[in-house]
């Protein structure tokens, strides 16, 4: 059974950067599409980034084009984010999941592994 577990998360100032990171354990991820959500206070969860198993295919959510850059590395079994240029805004737990299906990620449906989520803080 695959288990993502999520680390890397902390506290940053506006314009600051962070790398999350996801590692895999119990299956082999080049099975797995892999996408990043977060949730913030009071708020609904919502997708920040998937990438297809071979990477080939990368979708990222409006609010963080340009700004975040998903990617991976198979034979390590891990999965990366990279935050740049942090606003306040973007404070929130952020989750790594997994999914067989690249589409499913995208639109967050029915996922099939949850890591535990790492809290990101963006404040001065």
């Amino acid at each position: 059974q695959l288990q993502l577990v999520e680390s890397g998360g902390g506290l940053v100032q506006p314009g600051g950067s962070l790398r999350l990171s996801c590692a895999a354990s119990g299956f082999p991820l080049d099975y797995y599409a892999i996408g990043w959500f977060r949730q913030a206070p009071g708020k609904e969860r919502e997708g920040v980034s998937c990438i297809s198993n071979s990477g080939g295919s990368i979708n990222y959510a409006d609010s963080v084009k340009g700004r975040f850059t998903i990617s991976r590395d198979n034979a390590k079994n891990m999965v990366y984010l990279q935050m740049n240029s942090l606003k306040p805004e973007d404070t929130a737990v952020y989750y790594c999941a997994a999914d067989s299906m690249f589409l499913e990620c995208v639109l967050g449906n029915g996922l099939d592994a949850w890591g535990q989520g790492t809290l990101v803080t963006v404040s001065s």
